[in-house]
């Protein structure tokens, strides 16, 4: 369903996020990584975090689910984007940083534990991982997509399964585009 959706809209979906400033968000995570830092962008939609981290000196792997969005992320990065899912995800701490802005969201609730667990198994302890949901409870479909919603409560018995990550910082934010209203929960996770 939500594949689809990406498949329909890649274009528009692009053009409405690619440009949208995340230089906030990118201030809470990259303080916290090394100097070359090698950074995992899951689920990259346009490229744009994945080329602003890059361009910040990390280095950058980046995935997307939607064979659109991957081909449109890799003109605009100029990154070797990869066609696959959270559940391909294979590495063993690898990776200084994590970064899932507005990814994860699109996986039922069930499903995030093991996603969320191949993450963790690619982060190297001391590592960061920032994540984000619509800010709310409970999943939905809207628009051809599936949305699995997170407060500080439901993300934090999320993590209760995930001993080795521990919350830093929990906080919420207005939508950066313009047109929306929505508000998000921001995560940043450290892995022990």
């Amino acid at each position: 369903m939500t594949q689809n959706y990406y498949q329909t809209h890649s274009q528009a979906f692009f053009d409405g996020t690619v440009a949208v400033d995340m230089s906030s968000l990118y201030a809470a995570f990259t303080p916290h990584l090394p100097a070359g830092a090698r950074v995992l962008d899951a689920g990259c939609g346009s490229g744009r975090d994945a080329l602003a981290f890059h361009r910040m000196g990390y280095d950058v792997d980046a995935f997307d689910a939607s064979r659109e969005l991957v081909a449109l992320a890799r003109a605009h990065s100029g990154l070797p984007v990869k066609e696959m899912t959270f559940h391909n995800v294979d590495a063993v701490e690898r990776y200084d940083g994590i970064w899932c802005c507005a990814s994860l969201l699109h996986l039922s609730h069930d499903e995030l534990p093991d996603a969320m667990q191949k993450l963790s198994d690619a982060l190297k302890p001391g590592g960061v991982w920032y994540l984000s949901f619509k800010y709310g409870e409970g999943e939905r479909e809207q628009q051809g997509r599936r949305f699995t919603d997170m407060n500080e409560a439901r993300l934090t018995a999320l993590l209760a399964a995930f001993p080795e990550l521990s919350a830093q910082a929990l906080w919420v934010t207005q939508d950066k585009r313009p047109e929306r209203r929505e508000q998000w929960l921001n995560g940043l996770l450290v892995k022990r």
